[in-house]
């Protein structure tokens, strides 16, 4: 299954959003909210607290 390219989730089948740039990049979303976060907003994943990557940036994952 793809991952969202902006929260990191994995995306169901046969659900989200593909944006395809004319360069031919591929960007899945799993929602709209993902995707104008991304694109309208144009924000960074590593700057958004709820994303996967912004938690594995920081090392917020981890359980004590």
């Amino acid at each position: 299954m793809p991952k969202c390219n902006f929260c990191g989730n994995s995306i169901q089948k046969s659900t989200g959003k593909i944006f395809v740039y004319a360069s031919g990049k591929i960007l899945n979303f799993c929602s709209g909210k993902c995707e104008k976060n991304m694109l309208v907003l144009k924000r960074k994943p590593l700057r958004v607290k709820w994303t996967e990557f912004f938690r594995k940036e920081h090392k917020k994952d981890q359980k004590e």
